[in-house]
């Protein structure tokens, strides 16, 4: 029996809205997850993503077994407790930190030296399943190469191998494992780069594992949206319908507004709160770049037709003035606006399924952002 699914409430086209079950509950879809790298968002915390209404946080198990370690937060009572989170919680197997951090990689796992202090670290898909389970997010993600792009078909066609054989081997080490939370799921990821037949090749095999959802892996990681969403078409048909589909590491709106047409459930990005701590602002008339000096008198919010906390009570002379001077406030309040402009557009786009008028969002979002 599966640990997660799908209930579907509508689609319009290929996109779909409603309820992914896990042993914790229920959240709706699309949704976008906030990235807690370290078990927080970056200048936020757990009381600011339940006034946001965030539904799901996605931590990194690369970072938490190197600081404070998975054994510290199961002895502290789990990721949950920990971090003061009660929601829905997903950790990430590290596999990003293959592309992003250029470890050494071989058949059996990968070896990593430490952000931190330079020391050696040990991943393989055993281990990244078992620190996961002492860890005890709600989702667990197997272990997986993600490949830079563009990359050659020989270093694509070992990743999707490696990601496969890594999948078996997670997939059975989970269901022998004890230390887990009861009705942990686990989620397979697929790789293939923009090559639509690796793409399904990858689908095909991860899905004979019959994972509990699904991660889209290895794309905004250098090709361009058009190659991605290529790629995104060649690999939903062969996920099954009742299962989450992610699509990782995409949080731009006419990304996630695309995807989510192609019929994309759930996404995770570290672009919005980064865009926010660097004066980037995601407003209903466009980006914002609340470093021009035009700003330093301006007494308007970031977005008048906001209601986010940080449009309620602050202006944009005012947030300026903090981001100027390097005031960590100015992060928070500005994170939390981010936050909210792409939590709202999730919840829009669920509203436009139902109502069957998400291609009108969908040419709005792409008219606004495409510049």
């Amino acid at each position: 029996m599966t640990r997660a699914r799908v209930e579907i409430i509508a689609t319009d086209g290929e996109a779909r809205t409603g309820l992914v079950h896990t042993a914790r509950g229920s959240y709706p879809v699309p949704a976008f997850m906030p990235v807690g790298t370290r078990g927080a968002v970056k200048a936020l915390d757990s009381v600011d993503m339940e006034m946001l209404g965030a539904h799901v946080i996605l931590a990194n198990t690369y970072h938490l077994v190197l600081r404070p370690g998975a054994d510290a937060i199961a002895g502290l009572g789990g990721l949950h407790r920990f971090t003061g989170w009660q929601g829905q919680a997903l950790t990430d197997s590290g596999g990003y930190q293959v592309h992003s951090l250029n470890p050494a990689v071989d058949d059996d796992g990968v070896t990593f030296a430490s952000v931190y202090d330079g020391a050696q670290v040990r991943l393989t898909p055993e281990l990244a399943v078992e620190a996961q389970g002492l860890i005890a997010a709600d989702i667990q993600m197997v272990l997986d190469v993600c490949a830079s792009l563009p990359a050659s078909p020989e270093v694509l066609r070992t990743a999707v191998d490696r990601t496969a054989d890594w999948a078996g081997r997670a997939r059975r080490h989970f269901e022998r494992l004890d230390a887990r939370p009861e009705g942990q799921a686990l989620f397979g990821i697929v790789q293939g780069g923009t090559d639509p037949m690796l793409r399904k090749e990858s689908a095909e095999r991860t899905v004979e594992l019959d994972f509990d959802g699904y991660g889209i892996g290895g794309l905004s990681v250098g090709e361009t949206r058009a190659a991605m969403l290529e790629a995104l078409a060649a690999t939903l048909p062969h996920l099954p319908a009742d299962r989450p589909r992610y699509l990782m590491g995409v949080g731009d709106p006419i990304g996630l507004i695309e995807a989510i047409a192609l019929g994309v459930d759930q996404f995770d990005c570290v672009a919005p709160t980064r865009m926010g701590r660097h004066g980037s602002i995601l407003t209903s008339t466009g980006r914002l770049n609340l470093r021009n000096a035009a700003h330093a008198g301006d007494d308007r919010p970031l977005d008048p037709s906001c209601t986010c906390l940080t449009c309620r009570h602050w202006s944009r002379g005012y947030l300026r003035h903090l981001l100027g001077v390097g005031e960590p406030t100015a992060w928070r309040l500005l994170s939390i606006h981010n936050l909210s402009f792409v939590l709202g557009l999730m919840a829009e786009a669920r509203v436009a399924i139902a109502e069957g008028r998400l291609d009108a969002l969908r040419s709005r979002t792409v008219d606004l952002w495409k510049s």
